[in-house]
């Protein structure tokens, strides 16, 4: 067990901690939150003996391991693998000894040490891990040097989840993750049996993963059992009491009830917009834990529109010589919400850079609307700021003729309240960076929004702003994120990248999660060597597996046939009662004359509702079948 008794920090003048306590028990896991600057590096920094306490007692079972990650990682010439391995420091002082053994007697006992380590199974455990995390076979003997920053700190992620460690440290260990190695990584800290502290920003991964969640708030350590979801509820509750914030909890349910009622009103696919619904009724319940959030924006959008905003035709997709995706055929239109899907390396991100033309189309037709107007948002745009302007004046470049107050307050909804808007940004943070960046895609006023990771660096807080400006936003939105409360939240559909194709997805993110643990490549290449009897069964499986997923496709067919003829019947009846409820709307309709129209209409109107409600009966029955069977 871990105790904090009464213990204060400092760092300079800034006081982190102040008299604070705070027990962390065997085996628990727990996600650390607070805001940025609150001091969460510097906890861990304290207990990985970085630090000394300024106060009280603190104090760590002497016999622990404690692994931690590192946020940076020099250029170095050993071996992605040799390196992942490196994180086990008593493996490589076995295999040291063994090296360097003077007599058999010697090298019989450090022999035995290596057993009892089950040194053996390290190099195949970090060639799992580094699978887990996105490295591709032919990766694991490049040099560390050859690897971008992104990558370079998996590789430190890979070397703390190697070591043997009885707590484990991970500071922010998906912000250079994709989907599919997040919900790998999910899964792993599942399964790990030591105890787990870990400085996250997703709240769908630290619901996932965390049991407790340590909130660091104004210098004091409390502790909320359950995930982050929990810890919302709690924290609504407690706020929803004060007075003071009525009235900005109840503008914020009213946002919240508007985008509701603009979702239901649209029919889309039975399984999406069920998944869709929960998302958003479980976002009103929590409207009050985010009500006294620094962050209140919104993403304008460009007066005129263009159907379609962007097209492109039989495209190849890549660079000469070089096509990832041919042939590609696709059309954005005004009030598409798509989230980009597909396993890294597929080519999103160059699906993205071609519809803004960063990088130009092998071969094909690009139609891009009369009126369209891009906001590209991309983690290379954080390195493109001018870092010796400030905001305030590298808004003022792009729009000269806006006033200063106007300026003003539109960087304060990022964040940038004061003289914030006037700093120059080179001292700033990657989390202030990427909030200015959103700050000028948002000022240019676009029509359609494409999202590369958007959230990378942003806390809990501005993710939900940015989560409610996207809700709101008139235009169409593509978006790659692996923040899955981000694309659950304002995404109707998905397009997979996958294969060499660009299609939609038909399902929601636990759909995609099931397609990733079906699909062949996904599997680590070290399981994929085993004997070939063990191939072979595996051969027969999935030809097994194959034909019952045709069988049940086939069984499935009808009902699911007969739920999108509902849909559509629902989406007629809708619009059908939503014309006759826009006649009874007219005041002149209520005078004596009228009285038979008015009466004709109030009879259409009962039959109707009656008839959707029994469509929408039938849908939900159709959808639970579905379901059911799944």
């Amino acid at each position: 067990m871990i105790e904090f008794n009464q213990v204060s920090l400092q760092r300079g003048t800034n006081p982190l901690l102040s008299k604070a306590s705070l027990r962390i028990h065997d085996g628990q896991k727990m996600a650390l939150i607070g805001p940025n600057g609150a001091g969460k590096s510097s906890l861990f920094a304290l207990l990985n003996g970085e630090l000394q306490i300024d106060g009280g007692d603190l104090y760590i079972p002497p016999k622990w391991r404690i692994a931690h990650m590192a946020q940076e990682v020099e250029a170095s010439s050993r071996s992605a693998l040799d390196y992942a391995i490196d994180g086990d420091h008593t493996y490589r002082l076995i295999e040291k000894g063994i090296a360097n053994a003077a007599n058999d007697a010697e090298l019989t006992r450090w022999l035995d040490e290596m057993d009892k380590h089950q040194g053996y199974q390290v190099p195949v455990r970090a060639e799992q891990l580094l699978h887990g995390l996105g490295f591709a076979q032919s990766d694991l003997q490049r040099p560390v040097s050859d690897f971008s920053g992104g990558w370079r700190i998996r590789l430190n992620l890979a070397q703390a989840l190697l070591m043997p460690s009885d707590l484990l440290l991970l500071d922010e260990p998906t912000n250079h993750l994709d989907l599919e190695a997040t919900l790998w990584l999910e899964q792993w800290l599942k399964n790990y049996s030591g105890t787990l502290l870990f400085i996250s920003h997703d709240r769908d991964f630290i619901d996932g993963v965390a049991d407790h969640i340590v909130h660091l708030h104004q210098h004091q350590l409390t502790m909320y059992p359950g995930n982050y979801s929990a810890y919302e509820r709690i924290r609504a509750e407690k706020l929803a009491q004060q007075q003071t914030l009525f009235e900005k909890q109840q503008t914020r349910v009213a946002e919240i009830e508007q985008f509701v009622a603009r979702f239901r009103a649209k029919a889309s696919k039975a399984k999406q917009a069920q998944s869709r619904i929960k998302e958003l009724e479980r976002m009103e319940l929590i409207a009050p834990a985010h009500v006294d959030s620094p962050f209140h924006f919104k993403f304008p959008c460009a007066d005129k529109m263009s159907t379609p905003l962007l097209a492109i035709d039989q495209a190849d997709l890549g660079y000469a010589g070089s096509v990832l995706l041919p042939k590609v055929k696709i059309s954005i239109v005004p009030g598409h919400r798509i989230g980009l899907l597909g396993p890294n390396g597929a080519g999103k991100s160059t699906l993205l850079k071609t519809l803004c033309e960063e990088i130009p189309m092998v071969n094909g037709q690009r139609n891009s609307g009369e009126h369209l107007k891009i906001g590209y948002f991309a983690q290379h745009q954080l390195e493109s700021l001018d870092v010796n302007a400030s905001g305030a004046l590298i808004l003022q470049r792009m729009k000269p003729t806006a006033s200063d107050q106007e300026i003003r307050n539109f960087l304060g909804g990022f964040g940038f309240s004061g003289d914030k808007a006037l700093e120059i940004i080179e001292p700033f943070s990657g989390g202030e960076k990427a909030r200015l960046a959103l700050a000028c895609v948002a000022w240019q006023k676009p029509n359609l929004l494409i999202l590369d990771e958007p959230t990378n660096h942003l806390d809990i807080e501005m993710r939900e702003a940015l989560a409610m400006a996207l809700q709101n936003f008139e235009g169409a939105i593509l978006i790659v994120s692996h923040d899955r409360h981000l694309l659950k939240s304002t995404v109707d559909e998905y397009w997979l990248v996958d294969h060499r194709k660009v299609q939609p997805f038909d399902g929601d993110l636990d759909d995609y999660h099931h397609y990733l643990n079906q699909r062949e490549q996904f599997a680590p290449q070290s399981e994929q060597s085993a004997d070939a009897e063990n191939k072979a069964d595996a051969g027969v499986d999935r030809k097994e597996q194959k034909r019952l997923d045709a069988e049940k496709r086939q069984r499935l067919a009808p009902i699911r046939k007969q739920q999108q003829a509902a849909e559509k019947q629902m989406e007629k009846l809708q619009n059908t009662l939503a014309a006759i409820e826009e006649k009874m709307g007219d005041s002149d309709l209520y005078d004596a004359s009228r009285k038979d129209e008015l009466n004709k209409l109030i009879q259409e109107q009962g039959k109707l509702k009656a008839e959707l409600e029994e469509v929408e009966m039938e849908w939900m029955d159709l959808t639970e079948q579905l379901e059911a069977d799944a």
